[in-house]
């Protein structure tokens, strides 16, 4: 299985992996900001895990966050307004002081509508002022593509509407948003490879994959909703950016490594949001942090 992913995941990113590690490997401290799809963290998770198993230390925090676009926007039917990175980004630059920003959004900025111009030009501004704000503080930033927005494990459960449904969401989803929305939204990002340290395609590992798995079963998917992957799409989206990062001969960590890397993660996670603060509701507070880098060196 590790060899599949990998040798997927190393055909889409823009960085061209040489014989060096890449620069996010030399640095003392990543922040990953992103969705709940980063929030799930379990891509972090392994990367932070792998990095190490090979003699790396950067310091990678995830700072992701459930329903969170970076423009702005959200739709009718959603329980309460979307945050906005623009809304924390400062702090967390003033705060964490990182050296690499690994940002990934787009699967909420499209808001599961169909297509618009004026949408695609509000998520193109929000990715310009993440550009610009990470640029200014100093710190070099890595865009992600979203990856892909798989629409078979809810096909038949009324959850997938056509283009003149009276309403969409992400109770509602339009049946092409991936290929219509999500896809034109990485394909314009790919496109800023000139303007930021990286660029790493997300889409295309995860849809070659669940391609390949689909010749042989047609119901196969990573997610049960379509937007949530499976640890399993976690591991395809690390192998990509690993690779990416110059990794692609590397040592996997050990399956309890990333156990306890995960539970150290989750902790400081939560005290990292707290401290940096962001606008959603549900989020529990974290612990203080250093209470909570005593908690995690107890992790052994």
């Amino acid at each position: 299985m590790r060899s599949v992913l990998s040798g997927l995941a190393c055909l889409f990113a823009t960085f061209a992996v040489g014989d060096e590690p890449a620069f996010p490997l030399t640095a003392k401290r990543i922040v990953f900001l992103g969705d709940s799809i980063t929030y799930a963290g379990h891509y972090v998770d392994v990367i932070d895990a792998t990095v190490v198993a090979n003699g790396y230390g950067p310091e990678i925090i995830n700072l992701g966050l459930s329903s969170e676009t970076c423009s702005g926007l959200t739709e009718p039917d959603h329980p309460f307004p979307r945050p906005n990175v623009q809304t924390r980004l400062d702090r967390a630059l003033s705060v964490l002081k990182p050296d690499v920003v690994v940002a990934c959004y787009g699967m909420n900025d499209g808001i599961y509508h169909p297509f618009s111009e004026e949408r695609f030009a509000i998520y193109k501004k929000g990715v310009n002022d993440l550009i610009d704000k990470v640029t200014a503080s100093g710190a070099k930033l890595v865009l992600m593509t979203p990856p892909p927005f798989d629409p078979v494990p809810i096909q038949g459960t009324g959850k997938l509407v056509p283009i003149d449904a009276i309403q969409f969401g992400w109770k509602t989803v339009y049946e092409n948003y991936d290929r219509e929305v999500i896809k034109k939204y990485g394909d314009w990002v790919k496109q800023q490879s000139d303007r930021v340290a990286m660029v790493i395609d997300l889409h295309a590992p995860v849809t070659s994959y669940l391609e390949a798995n689909r010749a042989v079963d047609p119901r196969y998917t990573l997610s049960a909703d379509g937007v949530h992957i499976t640890n399993e799409g976690h591991r395809i989206l690390a192998d990509a950016i690993l690779d990416a990062w110059g990794l692609s001969d590397r040592k996997t960590a050990d399956e309890e490594d990333v156990k306890k890397t995960a539970a150290r993660q989750a902790i400081m996670k939560a005290a990292w949001l707290t401290e940096v603060g962001h606008d959603r509701p549900g989020i529990n507070a974290g612990l203080p942090i250093d209470e909570a880098k005593q908690e995690t060196s107890e992790i052994k």
